[in-house]
């Protein structure tokens, strides 16, 4: 895959820092002298991004004396890690995740609000509004991740115009499997008007709208079961299967993310990246997920850490930089614009602008246990009606 390349941070951004008194250790600041004279910014990042934000790190460090002490760590760790170390004093002041661990991270009381300022309107909306939660910004996001359809442009050289002319065109692969798989298919839910949480008036998800439910839910289990009837949809299916179906020419379309762009490139296929088809007259809008740094509630260089996200790694530079770690479309519109020169990552980007945030409330844990399998039953010939109104009864008492 193609990647947009620019350089590290420029140092010239203006720090608040310099005005300060960054005295007394933080949570994971050592090293300080004794009148507070120089301070230091623990970072734990995902091990693969150090060098990607190394440039910024000496930036900052040059700028305002603050050293920026990157800690690489394993994602499949960090999270509760942190959750952990925070209250003993032992964490980092800035930690990398995604934001689905909002809900748990402020339910924890571990995460400190961030001030984005002026610069909140810079960046992409659906970015914006799933850093937020309950109102208030406490991620600085750095990239937006989403599925679209791959389609192999060399056995259909137009992109379809629905989900039933998609079909007609060519072969379609979705990875499901046993247990379903609901954030594939989230897509065509929306297009029936069936969100999994309604939104409060800031915006936010919230837990007792339930909207399951909703006549667009059972229309939506309804055609669940003829995809099911029609082998359109098959729980055999799972990712493994779906990546060689295509890979192999066997499957035209394959509904995915961007993490499996570069094995069907490498395999030769001309890959065009299309919208998600509707089945319905509305827009199929899939799951946005979107990765970025907290603060530590106990972090006592809040303003500090503060600057150096807003002021540094919110920046075009860095966050191409961060792209180019991961080939994961940048949270910053200016620099989502400038890899959206790369056709794939532009295709990427214009479904994005449909897609929605992955809600990060507590709540959703009740769904995610209930939800694949009630779909993985419809899809292989259980009552549609009887199977999601189950669906709707178990996800309303687990969340009670």
């Amino acid at each position: 895959m193609k990647v947009n390349k620019r350089g590290v941070v420029a140092a010239g951004v203006i720090a608040i820092v310099s005005t300060l008194t960054l005295a007394g250790c933080s949570t994971g600041t050592e090293g300080d002298n004794a009148d507070g004279a120089s301070s230091k910014l623990t970072v734990w990042v995902d091990a693969e991004r150090v060098d990607a934000l190394q440039g910024a790190a000496d930036a900052y460090e040059d700028k305002t004396g603050v050293k920026v002490d990157l800690v690489g760590k394993s994602v499949d760790d960090m999270k509760d890690d942190f959750i952990q170390q925070v209250p003993t004093g032992k964490g980092p002041d800035v930690v990398m995740g995604a934001h689905d661990w909002l809900g748990e991270l402020s339910t924890n009381g571990v995460i400190a609000p961030l001030e984005l300022g002026d610069s909140s309107a810079d960046y992409l909306p659906v970015a914006l509004q799933a850093a937020t939660y309950d109102g208030t910004v406490y991620m600085l996001p750095y990239a937006v991740e989403n599925i679209a359809v791959l389609r192999n442009a060399d056995l259909v050289p137009a992109a379809p115009t629905s989900f039933d002319d998609m079909i007609a065109k060519g072969a379609f692969v979705v990875e499901q499997g046993a247990e379903g798989n609901p954030y594939h298919l989230y897509p065509f839910q929306t297009a029936f008007g069936a969100p999994v949480f309604g939104t409060d008036d800031s915006g936010s998800y919230d837990s007792s709208d339930l909207q399951l439910g909703s006549e667009g839910g059972f229309a939506f289990a309804g055609w669940l079961a003829a995809q099911g009837t029609a082998g359109t949809l098959n729980t055999d299916i799972d990712g493994e299967i779906a990546k060689q179906q295509f890979l192999d020419g066997t499957a035209a379309f394959w509904l995915t993310g961007p993490w499996n762009v570069g094995a069907a490139v490498d395999a030769g296929i001309n890959v065009a990246i299309d919208p998600i088809p509707s089945p319905t007259a509305e827009t199929a809008s899939p799951f946005a997920g979107v990765k970025g740094f907290f603060v530590s509630a106990e972090s006592k260089n809040k303003v500090a850490a503060n600057d150096f996200l807003v002021n540094y790694i919110g920046t075009e530079d860095v966050q191409l930089e961060l792209f180019k770690a991961g080939n994961v479309l940048p949270a910053l519109t200016a620099a989502a614009d400038s890899a959206a020169s790369d056709p794939i990552i532009a295709g990427f980007q214009a479904v994005g602008a449909d897609a929605v945030p992955m809600p990060a409330i507590p709540a959703m844990g009740s769904v995610w246990q209930f939800w694949g399998i009630a779909e993985a039953a419809i899809i292989n010939g259980e009552d549609p009606t009887v199977t999601w109104q189950k669906l709707v009864d178990d996800v309303t008492a687990a969340i009670k």
